[in-house]
C-alpha cells in the first residue's frame, strides 16, 4: 500500500495580539502535513511565514506539488533534496520522523540519543508596544525565569529599562526582529549592557549586518533572519555570538540538526526559537533544545487555545512531547 499524504490548513487565535517591529498578528495561521503509511501515521507543523516570502496558498501548493514524492516513499535525507529549506519542507520532514516513531515503536528522543530528555526553561515573549504597556506585562510574568523582549524602533532605551525595572530578577533576551536603525545600534547595545540584557537578537536588517563586525559588541548577539540554515553559518562568524535555530526556516528536523552540529563547532551559542504555533511545531524543537543556551518555545502560551494534547508548560518549563502529541 503507497503512502498516503493529507494537507490540513488550521487557524489558532492569539490571547490578544502578537506585536513585532514588521505588524501585529491576532491569529497562527499553520498547515499541519500528515503522512500514512502501513496503518501509522505521522504529523508535522509549519507556519508559514511572509517575511521570507511564504504565504499558506504557496506552502500549501509547495507540498502538494511534492505529494508523487512523498506518497511514493521519499526518505527524510531526499527529502533535503527534493525540497527546498523553509516551511513545506518543515511540515514534511517531522510528518516522516513522527511516522518512523510510530512505526517502530521507537521515539524520536531514542532516535537522537536521547535516553530521558527532560523539562527546559523556556522563553516567554513580551509583545512590543509602549513602555508603560510592556512594563505592565512584564511586571504580570516577572516571575518567568527569562523573557523575551520585542523592540526594534529608533528609540527603545526607554522600553528596555521599563521591562528591567519590572522583572528586575528575570533574565532578558531582545529582539529587534532587524528594526534597529544603524545610528542607533551602538546605543541601544550599550542600554541593554547596562541593563544586564543576556541576549540581542537580529538587531540590524539581513543583508546590512556587516557592521557588526568592526563594532564593539558589549553583549551578545545573535543571527535570526540573517540564518537559515547550515551553509550560512561560515559568513557571520565576525557578526554574531550565537545563533537562532528555528525549523520553520531550516525546513525541518533532519537540517537542523545537522545545523546544530556546525554551529557547535564553529563555537556559536545556540538558541531554540519557533514561529507562534501550536504544540504540534514546538515538539521536536524541545527535544532539539536539550543541551543549548536559551531555549524560545513558547508558541502555544501565546495563543488563546492550543491542540490537544499539547506540551505541558509549568512555570517557566517546558516538558518533553508524550507519543501521542509528536515523536
Amino acid at each position: 500500500m503507497p503512502r498516503s499524504l493529507e494537507i490540513q490548513t488550521d487557524s489558532f487565535p492569539i490571547a490578544g495580539t502578537f506585536t513585532i517591529s514588521r505588524g501585529t498578528k491576532t491569529s497562527a495561521e499553520v498547515i499541519v502535513c500528515a503522512v500514512g503509511e502501513h496503518g501509522f501515521s505521522g504529523r508535522g507543523e509549519c507556519v508559514p511565514y511572509r517575511r521570507y516570502g511564504e504565504t499558506m496558498e504557496s506552502v500549501g501548493a509547495q507540498i502538494e506539488a511534492s505529494r508523487p514524492l512523498i506518497e511514493a516513499g521519499l526518505s527524510r535525507a531526499d527529502l533535503q533534496h527534493a525540497m527546498p529549506p523553509g516551511a513545506a519542507r518543515n511540515a514534511v520532514d517531522c510528518a516522516l520522523w513522527d511516522l518512523e516513531a510510530k512505526q517502530t515503536g521507537t521515539s524520536v528522543a531514542a532516535m537522537l540519543g536521547l535516553a530521558a530528555p527532560h523539562s527546559l526553561t523556556t522563553a516567554f515573549t513580551i509583545s512590543l508596544g509602549e513602555p508603560e504597556v510592556m512594563a505592565e506585562h512584564a511586571r504580570a510574568n516577572a516571575a518567568r525565569a527569562l523573557l523575551k523582549v520585542k523592540v526594534g524602533t529608533g528609540d527603545d532605551e526607554s522600553r528596555i529599562r521599563a521591562v528591567r525595572a519590572a522583572a528586575p530578577d528575570a533574565a532578558i533576551i531582545l529582539d529587534a526582529n532587524e528594526g534597529w536603525p544603524e545610528d542607533r545600534l551602538a546605543h541601544h547595545l550599550r542600554i541593554a549592557a547596562e541593563c544586564g540584557v543576556a541576549l540581542v537578537e537580529q538587531p540590524l536588517p539581513a543583508g546590512r549586518d556587516e557592521l557588526l563586525a568592526d563594532i564593539d559588541r558589549p553583549i551578545l548577539v545573535c543571527a535570526d533572519e540573517s540564518v537559515h540554515h547550515t551553509g550560512d553559518l561560515a559568513s557571520l562568524r565576525d557578526r554574531y555570538d550565537a545563533i537562532n535555530i528555528k525549523l520553520d526556516k531550516t525546513g525541518g528536523l533532519t537540517e537542523a540538526l545537522a545545523m546544530k552540529r556546525e554551529a557547535e563547532r564553529l563555537d556559536f551559542r545556540i538558541m531554540l526559537g519557533c514561529m507562534v504555533g501550536t504544540s504540534l511545531a514546538m515538539a521536536p524543537a524541545v527535544l532539539l533544545a536539550q543541551d543549548v543556551a536559551f531555549v524560545d518555545l513558547d508558541g502555544p502560551l501565546l495563543l488563546a487555545r492550543d491542540r490537544e494534547p499539547g506540551l505541558r508548560y509549568a512555570g517557566s518549563l517546558v516538558f518533553p512531547p508524550e507519543s501521542a502529541l509528536w515523536g
